[in-house]
């Protein structure tokens, strides 16, 4: 099969579009045809080895494993031995390493059904997006009907998501994004939409219970000031760095959080069946809608990750595999 592979860390240009060995699924794994991908910044730091940290685990001079991508939407082509829920031919949406390619592995537990009104680009873009956008703000920062949520961020991938989450939540949502980005993110639901060149949030007086931060431009101490007593300062973007950024700021968002009243915290998702299931039905209903920007061929990913590095994506970039 062919996938995109890189066989060495650097930018885009390391990216192939090559043939490898077409994956067999284990005992309770299942093979999926990619049908659309979607790239995210995790894809950015593997592809980089960066912070240079994560070469511990990913490999020091090159990556041990040369597949890259998370998020996927196809139809399943095979079963292992011990799968149940899914058969050939069930569309599917999930997220694995390796997802940029015609053929991915993935255990039944990190995958949900396809909606039938969801197309297989929507799908493709809510794993990795619109699992961390439900657990930052339900499980991690604890947002409750009623209450008022800032999103710093609210243009990107996990931002579109979390703007209607937090509203089908229940919560006051003021969104903050550039000036382009206003109106997009004030018809996703958000109440108040905040824009970042003409106005620094930290200064405004205005208090949160939650701050979901996926941008990582401000300091904690700043953040600490529109948060409420008892308020939650939730992280999933922290900037781009060599060494350690943005875990020197994961790690500082901790320890200060042993001293005040506020929770500083960061969060990465795992994507499982009920999540995933949920996300799709809040799709299915109209409750919830992908924002793609620009779609890709598959072979194409290293002009996908290029624009991904600009920084400007609205919502979603996918890779549409070819037929």
């Amino acid at each position: 099969m062919k996938a995109i592979v890189f066989q060495r860390y650097g930018g885009p240009e390391v990216l192939e579009w090559a043939e490898i060995e077409k994956p067999i699924p284990a005992a309770g794994e299942v093979l999926i045809r990619v049908r659309v991908a979607a790239a995210n910044p995790l894809d950015w730091h593997v592809m980089r080895g960066m912070p240079y940290g994560f070469r511990l685990g990913m490999g020091l001079r090159r990556p041990k494993d040369a597949r890259l991508g998370m998020d996927f939407a196809g139809e399943v082509e095979a079963v292992g031995a011990e799968a149940q829920r899914f058969g050939p031919g069930d569309a599917v949406f999930g997220a694995r390493r390796g997802a940029f390619a015609e053929f991915v592995c993935a255990p039944e537990a990190a995958l949900a059904r396809k909606p039938e009104t969801v197309t297989f680009e929507e799908a493709a873009s809510a794993p990795v997006a619109g699992v961390t956008a439900l657990q930052a703000l339900r499980d991690v920062g604890g947002l409750q009907s009623g209450q008022r949520v800032l999103i710093n961020g609210a243009s990107g991938g996990v931002g579109t998501f979390a703007v209607q989450i937090a509203k089908w939540m229940g919560a006051g949502v003021t969104g903050v994004c550039s000036a382009r980005n206003v109106e997009m993110v004030r018809v996703l639901g958000a109440d108040y939409v905040v824009d970042y060149t003409r106005e620094d949030f930290t200064k405004s007086g205005k208090r949160y219970d939650v701050m979901l931060d996926c941008i990582g431009n401000h300091s904690l101490v700043a953040c600490r000031r529109v948060l409420t007593a008892r308020g939650a300062y939730v992280m999933i973007g922290g900037g781009k760095g060599r060494w350690v950024s943005p875990m020197d700021r994961v790690m500082r968002a901790r320890m200060l959080s042993m001293f005040v009243g506020q929770k500083m915290t960061w969060m990465m998702a795992k994507a499982n069946a009920e999540d995933l299931g949920l996300i799709g039905e809040l799709m299915a209903s109209g409750t919830v809608q992908a924002v793609i920007d620009r779609r890709f061929p598959m072979e194409e990913a290293a002009e996908a990750m290029r624009y991904l590095e600009t920084g400007h994506a609205r919502g979603k970039i996918v890779l549409v595999a070819g037929s």
